[in-house]
């Protein structure tokens, strides 16, 4: 988080120009992910190991679940403005996005019919299925960036979460009800994670863009 927040103030990218609109967005989905958190822990699908965070808790759940919602979101749509600064060029063709994101709606929708007992699973794939609807009709030429850019992402997100899930832990930092998801892991990572770290960061590019009305980082070398 600290790196990308300073150079955040780099004089030629200048990602802070947009603070209203980055701050927006991530309370926004910040709102709408702690409220689901917050059930989902009340109701056991998933819990946090009191000997790794602090004993403060609000709604359950603790202070750094808290900043997670803020923290991560940011340093990720930093990569995926940082590719569109440096890389403008770098884009997926119109018609192969198109195709992944049929792909994986079908798929998301597949999971969620076949499903439908297990929370995390149904509610999880539902909602990626939504903002991917959504970006199919409505936001195709950000997709056609932000899935280079979640490939990306996924490289600190597999070391960090894989942590969190238990990787060279006695006990995990974050704990999953098995009974409430396909209980396929990759390695000690839930594969429902991917579909909700992708729900919650494209949906931070979608509501960015949205608040900006219209203005773009615009490169000068161009």
């Amino acid at each position: 988080m600290s790196i990308p927040f300073v150079y955040s103030f780099n004089k030629k990218m200048r990602f802070i120009q947009h603070w209203k609109a980055v701050l927006t967005s991530l309370t926004i989905v910040a709102l709408f992910f702690l409220i689901w958190d917050a059930i989902f822990t009340y109701y056991g699908v998933w819990g946090f190991n009191q000997d790794y965070h602090l004993p403060f808790l609000v709604l359950g759940m603790p202070i750094e679940e808290w900043m997670f919602f803020f923290c991560i979101p940011y340093a990720s749509v930093f990569i995926h403005y940082s590719i569109e600064y440096f890389k403008p060029n770098l884009l997926l063709p119109k018609k192969f996005t198109q195709l992944i994101t049929l792909t994986v709606i079908l798929v998301s929708l597949y999971l969620v019919v076949t499903n439908f007992t297990k929370a995390y699973t149904s509610v999880n794939f539902t909602v990626l299925t939504g903002v991917l609807v959504y970006s199919y009709l409505k936001g195709i030429r950000h997709l056609r960036r932000f899935f280079i850019a979640f490939l990306i992402i996924l490289i600190p997100f597999f070391i960090v979460n894989g942590i969190l899930t238990g990787t060279g832990l006695q006990e995990p930092v974050v704990w999953y009800n098995n009974a409430e998801n396909l209980g396929i892991r990759l390695k000690t990572i839930p594969v429902e994670d991917i579909g909700y770290a992708f729900s919650m960061l494209f949906t931070n590019v979608l509501l960015i863009e949205f608040f900006k009305e219209g203005d773009t980082f615009q490169n000068p070398m161009n």
